[in-house]
């Protein structure tokens, strides 16, 4: 029996009659009835005469093709046999493997039972089937189909799930796609569409479905039908709600491209302007402002609908008719209130103006609305509370606002700006700014950065807008604003920030520095009469700031910008005006570019570079450079010649261990441009070679050799000159480089150049090498003269030094001969002293201490004197005995000797023995 079935036949019920006769008898005086006996194994004997047929499951291919093909769907009567065979045929129980394919022909029906009320019956058979045991044929059966059972239990509904479950389920089944394309089945049914919109709008919630709602177009379906008619405003409520979430949540350049159309824009126009001007509530308020911010994102990528259906022309209407009295019949009786959600549509709507002003298209909008002159309303002194409508804190994030919001708009507006007398407000303002005025920002807002307590966030915005202005370029407005005395108001304001810092620095008092700096260089270039404006005053703070702290300009504050403003102001303000020139060597000034171009910052040494070259121009910067001196003592040309081979191991040009050139027929080109293949190009365009030379640093150094010269330069090494050497025939090389690309690019365009053309060009080529070859040659002479003269002074080294060996040997062999006679002398002191007490002993009368010895007192020692000599001190130092002769036993005393030679404070003279008598 098979074991489906013998499984089968085990669960299913027994006879009453042999449940009676496997059952125990009832005890004695027992109530209870008898407990049955279930047996483990049921033969297929014990069945009856039933044959042991196999369980076949059904074809469930077939079943499922009859209920989805398109020919046979609709054979409803069928359907339902088949139900009912499948119920019959599984009436002990579903197998596990068949499990699955039975829920997705329950799943098929469920579909349809709203039209096929005849699937309910044979449905609610099987499902009662899954209240069974399950059955297996194998063992594994349950580990293998668990997912399957556990999802099929979920379906049935047997086992609650989760929400995430159900919100995972709603995304893999295509839910939100589904309700998307169903809205327009609902479009005049108002309850059931703002129902299905608020089951959109908790699907909204996660990215999945708000991609699969983007692909059933739901931006453009929702957004041009905001303005259907709804008492109750919930359809407009919910959709809005709905964008928002598929702007945040889904993809953003999908959807805002589906709602840069006119059909989406002209509803949300109309919804706007209806909340804006005839709802009161908070809830309308905050939905309008909503509503403003989607119309700024479609605004950011696609202005021109805007533009089409007068909604620009209308925003910019509500920005400014509060600064700028107008007769539009919107505004008659508008009155913006202070409370927040008036205010954040203030700064919204400035911030709209900003999003026009980024197409030209709407500059013209811009120019009609008055929008500069409404904003300059606002760059005025802060008068004190009360004297304008919105309070202090509201106001100053307002006035900081519409500052910045000049900034992006007044430079495509000079004509408007220069009829409201911008210069003059701006200039007007920084006064204000820099001023013992009471006021102290907040400091709250987002514009207020680093301004609470002080003016320095109002400074801040307004030298952004005169730095947007002077940019432009248009001289008439650079030359008002130096007639109002810009340079000399913008210097003071630097020197009372540099004044009053102190050391507290920070990131917005060094970007107010970086401005003005800007706003110089670019007033003062190519106008020596302003040059000489910016006279002394300026070149004293630019060396102030020259002298800044290395180490800062990595601090991440802003240092590093500053430097370089530092440096571009250098360039425009004082090269060129020769008495700023001189004033600017007289303090010392090339001695700090030096020492900045001696830091190696790779990006500061092109401009650096470029001063040098500019400044030397001038006869008086020579002798400086030639002075100056570095860190280890080194000479501005040995920097300079540092710098160059540091570029050129970068390019990496071939070079030898020695510097000299390598390949005679490129001795400039290095890896990277030799990679590049030479293409023809237009002849008003610059070829590699020609671009090479902007791109890197070498020109500019030989521009500084050729001004200070290549010759006598102190400081420098024999490889020096090596490479030296190079450099100063780098304008012959170059200018032999550039032929070599129109020979390339010749061959390139297959041109053949005539006879005498063609000789030239030999020529050419052939006297370019020449040159690297002669350099070559020189440099190869200058090592080999050094390693000879290296070798001379070798040879002479050693020669003195064996001189002086012998001469040391002559000295030590003296030495030795001194400390022999020395302790021979004392010796004989030793002795004479002996004498000396047996000869007093024998006298009658003492002798005088100081008697001479002769002698014949001392027969004994005669052979020592005869061969050798006695040495009597004539004058002996008083350092050394403390007075003359005051001590007979000098000659036992030890004299001092220093730095390995007896001092010269003695006179010795040498006596044979008979000068002793």
């Amino acid at each position: 029996m098979p074991a489906a079935q013998e499984t089968a036949a085990t669960r299913a019920p027994l006879p009453a009659a042999n449940m009676a006769q496997t059952g125990r008898n009832k005890a004695p005086n027992s109530k209870e009835s008898p407990r049955p006996v279930v047996r483990l194994v049921v033969t297929d004997t014990e069945l009856g005469d039933q044959e042991a047929v196999p369980f076949k499951s059904m074809d469930f291919a077939r079943v499922i093709k009859l209920f989805e093909d398109p020919f046979s769907r609709d054979l409803t009567e069928r359907h339902v046999r088949v139900l009912k065979k499948i119920a019959k045929h599984y009436c002990n129980g579903i197998p596990l493997k068949d499990l699955t394919q039975i829920i997705q022909i329950l799943n098929i029906c469920a579909q349809r039972i709203e039209n096929h009320k005849d699937f309910i019956d044979p449905m609610c058979e099987i499902i009662k089937l899954c209240g069974l045991p399950f059955l297996k044929e194998k063992s594994s059966d349950e580990l293998n189909y668990a997912n399957a059972v556990m999802q099929s239990i979920s379906q049935l509904g047997f086992q609650p799930t989760n929400v995430n479950f159900k919100i995972q389920m709603a995304e893999a089944g295509g839910l939100a796609e589904t309700l998307v394309l169903s809205l327009t089945l609902v479009e005049n049914h108002l309850q059931e569409k703002i129902s299905m919109l608020k089951v959109l709008q908790l699907l909204s919630s996660t990215s999945e479905n708000c991609k699969l709602m983007t692909k059933a177009q739901a931006g453009s379906r929702i957004c041009s039908r905001l303005n259907d008619p709804d008492p109750s405003g919930q359809l407009l409520f919910r959709s809005s709600e709905i964008l928002w979430n598929l702007l945040e949540n889904g993809p953003k350049e999908e959807l805002i491209s589906q709602l840069s159309t006119i059909e989406c824009i002209y509803p949300l126009k109309d919804s706007f302007v209806r909340l804006l001007t005839n709802s009161n509530r908070h809830y309308d308020r905050q939905l309008r402002n909503d509503l403003l911010v989607i119309a700024t994102l479609i605004a950011e990528n696609n202005v021109t609908p805007m533009i089409e259906s007068g909604f620009a022309k209308q925003l910019i209407l509500f920005a400014t008719f509060s600064e700028v009295k107008s007769h539009n019949p919107l505004v008659k009786n508008l009155k913006l209130l202070h409370n927040h959600e008036d205010f954040e549509m203030k700064k919204l709507l400035f911030n709209m103006l900003v999003v026009l002003a980024k197409e030209f298209s709407a500059i013209q909008l811009l120019s009609d609305g008055k929008v500069v002159l409404a904003l300059f309303n606002y760059v005025k002194a802060n008068e004190k509370p009360g004297k304008h409508d919105w309070p202090a804190a509201r106001f100053e994030d307002l006035q900081l606002h519409a500052i910045a919001t000049l900034t992006t708009v007044a430079p495509l507006l000079l004509e408007d700006y220069m009829t409201c007398q911008g210069n003059t407000r701006i200039l007007l303002f920084l006064d204000w700014c820099v001023s013992q005025d009471a006021f102290s920002g907040q400091g709250n807002c987002f514009h207020g950065i680093g301004g609470r307590g002080n003016k320095h966030a109002h400074m801040r915005y307004s030298l952004r807008l005169l730095r947007s202005i002077v940019a432009q370029g248009d001289e008439t407005v650079n030359q008002d604003l130096c007639d109002q005395g810009a340079i000399s108001q913008l210097l003071g304001i630097l020197r009372k920030l540099l004044t009053d810092v102190d050391g507290k620095e920070d990131s917005v008092l060094l970007e107010i520095q970086a401005d003005i700096l800007f706003i110089l260089s670019t007033a003062c270039e190519n106008d020596l009469h302003k040059k000489e404006l910016f006279g002394t005053d300026g070149v004293d703070l630019l060396l102030q700031l020259l002298k800044m702290d290395s180490s800062k300009f990595y601090s991440g504050l802003g240092h590093n910008k500053l430097i370089f403003c530092t440096l571009d102001c250098i360039w425009c303000c004082i090269i060129g005006c020769f008495s700023s020139e001189d004033y600017f060597l007289e303090k010392e000034g090339m001695f700090i570019i030096l020492d900045l171009l001696a830091l190696n910052v790779k990006n500061m040494i092109n401009i650096v570079l470029g001063i040098l070259v500019e400044f030397c121009d001038n006869p008086k910067t020579i002798p400086h450079i030639a002075t100056w001196r570095g860190k280890e003592n080194e000479t501005a040309a040995k920097l300079l010649l540092q710098l160059w081979k540091q570029e050129e191991e970068e390019l990496g040009v071939r070079r030898d261990e020695y510097g000299r050139i390598v390949d005679a027929k490129k001795p400039l080109v290095g890896q990277f441009q030799e990679a590049q293949e030479v293409t023809p190009v237009p002849a008003n365009s610059f070829s590699i070679a020609i671009i090479e030379v902007a791109e890197n640093i070498r020109a500019k150094l030989y521009s500084i050799f050729s001004k200070i010269g290549f010759d006598n330069l102190p400081g420098l090494s024999t490889l020096d000159y090596v490479t030296l050497s190079v450099i100063s025939r780098y304008l012959d090389f170059k200018v032999g480089e550039v032929w070599r690309e129109i020979r390339e690019e010749l061959k390139a365009e297959n041109i053949k150049p005539v006879t005498s053309d063609q000789e030239v060009l030999d020529v050419i080529a052939k006297a370019t090498e020449n040159i690297s070859k002669t350099v070559a040659s020189h440099q190869t002479e200058i090592i080999e003269n050094q390693q000879q003269t290296e070798l001379q002074e070798e040879q002479q080294t050693y020669a003195e030094m064996k001189s002086n060996n012998k001469q040391i040997e002559l000295v030590m062999k003296s030495w030795d001969n001194f400390l022999s006679r020395t302790s021979n002398y004392e010796s004989l002191k030793k002795a004479k002293r002996l004498q000396e007490k047996s000869i007093e002993s024998s006298r009658p009368k003492a002798r005088p201490k100081n008697a001479i010895i002769h002698s014949t007192q001392i027969p004994h020692l005669n052979t020592t004197v005869a061969s050798g000599r006695l040495v009597t001190v004539e004058s002996t130092p008083s350092h050394l005995i403390g007075g003359p002769l005051a001590d007979t036993d000098i000659a036992v005393k030890r004299v001092s000797i220093r730095g390995g030679a007896l001092q010269k404070t003695m006179s010795v003279k040498m006596f044979n023995q008979h000068s002793i008598d």
